[in-house]
């Protein structure tokens, strides 16, 4: 099971899941969100198709799983994951200088656009980048990178953990059983997925622009 395939037919693979293992489909759910959220090295794990399924999944019977379990479990992973990444970065910022086997481990693209990202916005990056993907992963290590006030971070987590989640949880309860999108459900992941990228995407080519104005 590739994770492209995962990602494209993630309503499938839940079925499967669900199937599998039962009640202990909970606990997988928070480790990938956990891990996606959490773990600077893995910012290619699915996040808002993710929740997005998994509450279409729960809005009908049959599955077995419970909207509001959903819900707080992806919310207590997205603010728990977060919280740890930020205590990596700020780890990274003191120790990660002599392991370099660390840095390796980070893609620095990623993280050099998190970085511009989080100086263009402020503190309110930590929720704007909740609904970007790999922005997301990267902005809690480098608030605890640029040794944010812990506290102010804190609330930052949880507003943008809440408001992320619920988004996605609502969106796929209440429009995840449309035939339409159940048709065309590897269409509307691969929209979520560009549409959660355009704020990135615009920055970049503004900066483009910018630059070629500069050298001309």
């Amino acid at each position: 099971m590739g994770l492209i395939d995962f990602i494209l037919h993630i309503d499938d693979h839940l079925v499967t899941i669900v199937n599998m293992f039962g009640n202990w489909t909970y606990l997988i759910l928070f480790a990938i969100i956990f891990i996606e959220t959490g773990l600077v090295i893995f910012p290619f794990l699915p996040g808002d198709s993710l929740i997005f399924a998994c509450c279409a999944m729960a809005a009908t019977p049959k599955y077995n799983l419970h909207f509001w379990v959903c819900y707080l479990v992806f919310i207590a992973a997205a603010v728990l994951g977060d919280t740890i990444n930020y205590e990596i970065g700020h780890w990274s910022q003191a120790e990660g200088a002599k392991h370099s086997w660390f840095n390796k481990l980070i893609n620095q693209d990623k993280r050099k656009a998190a970085e511009n990202f989080f100086d263009r916005h402020g503190g309110i990056t930590i929720v704007i980048g909740r609904f970007i993907p790999f922005i997301r992963t990267f902005v809690p290590f480098v608030s605890g990178a640029s040794k944010m006030h812990y506290r102010t971070f804190i609330i930052y987590n949880f507003i943008g953990g809440f408001l992320w989640v619920t988004l996605f949880s609502a969106l796929g309860f209440f429009f995840g059983n449309i035939p339409v999108v159940q048709e065309h459900f590897s269409l509307i992941v691969i929209a979520i997925i560009l549409i959660s990228v355009l704020p990135v995407l615009i920055i970049w080519l503004k900066k483009k622009m910018v630059l070629k104005k500069e050298l001309r």
